[in-house]
Order: C-alpha cells, then sequence, then structure tokens
C-alpha cells in the first residue's frame, strides 16, 4: 500500500514538470511567448490546489479507494489530451483537469499514510512519500527532455500516460480501502446483513451477556449518524484551511514556509534550462541531465531522513511530542538558502557546470526537509479538525 502510493505521488510530481523540455518547440508551434506557455504550469497547480478541498468529503463517505480510482481515470486522460491536442487552450484545459486528478496522488497520500501508521511509526513512509514527490518532480524534465531530443513532444505525454494507466490498474486490484470509518461502516452493513438472512431463515433476535431474552438489533457507526449533509462537508471542506490559515500560527507560517520552498522549486524548470544553455551551451537533452542532481538530492536526504530519527530514538534524544519533527529541519531547512547562493554565485560561464548542478541538489535537500516535516506535524498537531485526514492539504 505504501509503496503504491508513493509511485502515484511520483507520476504527480512527473506531471509538473513535463511540459519544461518541450517549451522551444510549442512556443514556436503556438506563437505564444515562454511565459504564457508556462499558464500550463500555473494552471496545473491552480487545479491541484482547488480539487483536494471538494474532493475530502468524498474521501470522508466512500473511502480512499474510489477517489483514488476515479482521479486516476480523469489524470490518465487529461495526460493523452495534453499528448493529443493541437491548440494551446486544449492544452491549458486538459493541464487543469491533470491538476485535479494528480492532487489526489499527493494530498490524499498523506491520509492513507494516517490510516495505516501510527505516528510514532510515521517518519519511514512520510518520508518515501516525500521524497516519491521531488523525485518525481526532478525525473520529469531529465526523461522529457531525452524524449524531445530523440523521438517527439507528443510521447512526453503518451509514455507518461502508459505508465499511468498501468498504476491505474495495479490501484483498481490491489488498493485497499484504509479509513477507518469507512471500513467500520462497511462491517456494520455485513453483520446486519448476516442478521437479515438468519431472520430470513426463521432466526428472531440474539441472546446480549448474559440475558435470556431475546433481542433484535442492529449496528450502526457513530460518524454515520453524526454525518452532515454533502453540501456542507462540501463548504466547511473549503472554509475550514483558510480559518486554519489566518487563525493558526504555526498552520499559517509552515504553509508560508513549505509554498515558498516548492516556489522555488518550480523556479528551476525555468532558471536550470536559462543557465545552462546561455552560460555552457547546453542542448535540450544536455539540460534535461542537469535535474539528475535534484533527484539524487532528493535520495539522499531522503536517506539521511529515515535513519537521523532512528539514531536520535535510539539514545532518546527527541521529547514525544509533534514538535520533535522540527529539531533537525532546523538546521537542514538552511541548505536551500546556502543552495540558491551556492547556484546563484556558480552561474557563469567561466565555473565549471557541475558546481551550480551540485548546488541543486543541495538545495533540493533543503526543500525536502520542509516538506516532508510539515506533511507529517500538521497531521499530529492539526488532525484533529481535519476530518477526512487530509491535513497536508491545509
Amino acid at each position: 500500500m505504501t509503496w503504491i502510493s508513493c509511485g502515484v505521488t511520483a507520476l504527480a510530481g512527473y506531471s509538473a514538470g513535463e511540459i519544461t523540455p518541450a517549451s522551444t518547440e510549442l512556443t514556436a508551434d503556438w506563437d505564444i511567448s515562454p511565459v504564457v506557455y508556462n499558464l500550463g504550469i500555473t494552471l496545473f497547480c491552480v487545479g491541484f490546489a482547488l480539487a483536494p478541498m471538494v474532493l475530502a468529503p468524498f474521501s470522508e463517505i466512500n473511502g480512499r479507494r474510489p477517489i483514488f480510482v476515479a482521479s486516476g481515470i480523469l489524470f490518465v486522460a487529461c495526460i493523452l489530451a495534453c499528448g493529443g491536442t493541437r491548440l494551446f487552450a486544449g492544452f491549458l484545459v486538459a493541464r487543469f483537469f491533470q491538476g485535479v486528478g494528480a492532487s489526489t496522488f499527493s494530498t490524499m497520500v498523506g491520509g492513507v499514510i494516517s490510516d495505516i501508521y501510527h505516528a510514532h511509526e510515521r517518519n519511514t513512509p512520510m518520508a518515501l512519500f516525500a521524497a516519491a514527490a521531488l523525485f518525481g518532480t526532478g525525473l520529469a524534465p531529465l526523461l522529457s527532455s531525452v524524449i524531445v531530443w530523440h523521438v517527439s513532444w507528443r510521447w512526453i505525454y503518451w509514455s507518461h500516460a502508459i505508465v499511468s494507466g498501468v498504476f491505474v490498474l495495479i490501484i483498481f486490484f490491489f488498493f485497499k480501502e484504509t479509513r477507518g470509518s469507512v471500513l467500520l461502516s462497511r462491517k456494520a452493513h455485513a453483520i446486519n446483513r448476516y442478521y437479515e438472512q438468519l431472520e430470513g431463515a426463521g432466526h428472531y433476535g440474539v441472546l446480549m451477556g448474559g440475558e435470556k431474552e431475546l433481542r433484535r438489533i442492529r449496528w450502526k457507526v457513530e460518524s454515520d449518524e453524526q454525518r452532515a449533509s454533502l453540501a456542507q462537508m462540501i463548504s466547511i471542506s473549503v472554509y475550514r484551511p483558510f480559518h486554519m490559515l489566518v487563525t493558526e500560527p504555526v498552520v499559517f507560517f509552515f504553509s508560508l514556509w513549505v509554498s515558498f520552498s516548492w516556489a522555488v522549486l518550480y523556479l528551476q524548470f525555468g532558471s536550470i534550462p536559462l543557465v545552462f544553455k546561455t552560460n555552457h551551451g547546453f542542448n535540450v537533452e544536455q539540460t534535461g541531465a542537469v535535474f539528475t542532481s535534484m533527484c539524487v538530492g532528493a535520495l539522499v536526504i531522503t536517506v539521511i531522513s529515515i535513519y537521523q530519527e532512528k539514531i536520535a530514538n535510539r539514545f532518546n534524544l527527541l521529547p514525544p511530542t509533534p514538535e520533535a519533527r522540527l529539531y533537525f529541519v532546523c538546521f537542514e531547512a538552511a541548505l536551500m538558502p546556502i543552495g540558491l547562493f551556492w547556484f546563484g554565485w556558480s552561474s557563469f560561464s567561466h565555473v565549471h557546470w557541475i558546481v551550480p548542478s551540485i548546488a541543486i541538489g543541495v538545495s533540493t535537500m533543503g526543500i525536502f526537509s520542509l516538506g516532508d516535516r510539515g506533511a507529517e506535524l500538521l497531521p499530529e498537531s492539526a488532525g484533529w479538525c481535519v476530518p477526512a485526514c487530509d491535513e497536508r492539504h491545509v
């Protein structure tokens, strides 16, 4: 379950950066500027951000698996649309709904991990989750540049759709429901159906404890009885994140911190080609290869993140509170500004290309630490007021 969730998270991250290598060819074909072309990333992020607020109530009622399957189908369909369209307007529409489909594979995975693991067991799966998101983001321009250079830009999306379609089939056949209230409701319905079969056969009632009289009973789930209407749940799901954002300092400053770091990550889709094409004369394929440093940085910090907490817990160095998640990030987050200054100060033609490439990996490690710890801290500290266990979207 964890590996399936991390796999689809990598596919969602892959969606963000796959449009970059084809920018030169498509801006010429569609007669648009690079700024306008980047609306493909912007609209993807808009759909990615807004959809979970509507999908969270459906997850609470129907469970996570149906949302994963439906989002996966939409995701694959929109990827195919991106690869088949001949109009920039159609491309933008497809990118928006691609973000809607991809949002489930990122924001709801944190809820899946919260369903499966206790708080003290979440460090490793959450580290793998954050690594999948960053690794997929760096892998997209790396592979897409090879495809554009050797084949056609359309195969960026068609190859992505093939892999995503395989994962949708894996989800359909192997992904199991994890939401506790939905599982409990299904169990109650199964028991009630069994009682109805007994009554149909002429056996009425059951003995309860030491009582001698038969009782005709039916099981109910408290969450089903107290659930509000769907419209009210959606309105709460839309309102609550913004309410927490302006009333909870921890949520506000962590959101500000994480959003800035991910903005920096997405800015690298434009800055890396600019620097390495202009200063070092790289072609599209060579420029895409630079994103390898992002993937390597994500893998290195993942290993560090997993083992640092294990070592700290072995020697009882961390208190048993959610704030313990922040002890290491206080130091590791400094890697992002260090990497950015390093990249800026080494982006000259007379400096070897490997120097700014290493800086990209260092900044990625800092971005990872922010996203990983934020995804762990908010569910533990604010999860009590987010019913759909979709805390990461806050």
